[in-house]
C-alpha cells in the first residue's frame, strides 16, 4: 500500500519513528491498535532517537513489541515482530517455536518531486502451521490490515504537513 504525502521525507520521517505503544502511537484506530490511548498529536524530541534492534511496544505492558529490523534515516525503516501463538516473543535467529507468527513490517520513504513523499508500505507474514495461514489472511489479516493501514495514511498525511 501506498500514499503521497504534501511534505519532505524529512518531515515524514520524524512521525514514523516515534511510533510504539509506549511512545506516540501507531496513528491508526486507537481503540484497536493501541488499547484505546490517543495517538500523538504532536512530535517529541524524547522519540526521535531509534537504533536497530530497539523494541517497539505493542502492548502497554511491553510483552510483545516490534524490533527495529532495518532503518536507513529518512528512506526506510523496517520492524519485525516474532511470536508463538500464545504470544510469547522469539528470537527468530534460533530455531522457531513449532507454531509461531513472524512478521515484517516495512516503511519505504521515497521524496518526490515539489517537496512531497511517497510512503510505501509493505509486509511479509509467516505462520505455521502452513494449513491455518490462508484462512487468517483472507479472514483477519488481510481485512484488518487494509483498515488499520489506510487510517495511518490518513493520519500520517494530515500530521506531516502540519506547520
Amino acid at each position: 500500500m501506498a500514499v503521497n504525502i504534501d511534505a519532505p521525507p524529512s518531515r515524514v520521517w520524524p512521525w514514523l519513528v516515534q511510533m510504539g505503544t509506549d511512545r506516540a502511537g501507531w496513528y491508526s484506530w486507537d481503540r484497536l491498535d493501541n488499547f484505546g490511548r490517543r495517538s500523538a498529536e504532536s512530535l517529541h524530541p524524547e522519540w526521535q532517537d531509534i537504533a536497530l534492534h530497539q523494541h517497539l511496544a505493542a502492548k502497554p505492558d511491553g510483552s510483545e513489541w516490534w524490533e527495529v529490523a532495518a532503518l536507513e534515516p529518512e528512506r526506510f525503516l523496517g520492524l519485525r515482530m516474532s511470536l508463538d501463538l500464545r504470544g510469547r516473543p522469539f528470537d527468530p535467529a534460533g530455531t522457531p517455536p513449532r507454531y509461531y507468527t513472524d512478521s515484517i513490517w516495512g516503511f519505504d520513504v521515497r521524496s518526490l518531486p515539489d517537496g512531497r513523499t511517497r510512503l510505501v508500505v509493505s509486509g511479509y507474514w509467516a505462520l505455521r502451521p502452513k494449513w491455518l495461514k490462508p484462512i487468517m489472511s483472507v479472514a483477519i489479516l488481510e481485512p484488518s490490515h487494509w483498515v488499520m493501514q489506510t487510517r495511518q495514511f490518513s493520519n500520517l498525511k494530515r500530521l506531516a504537513t502540519l506547520v
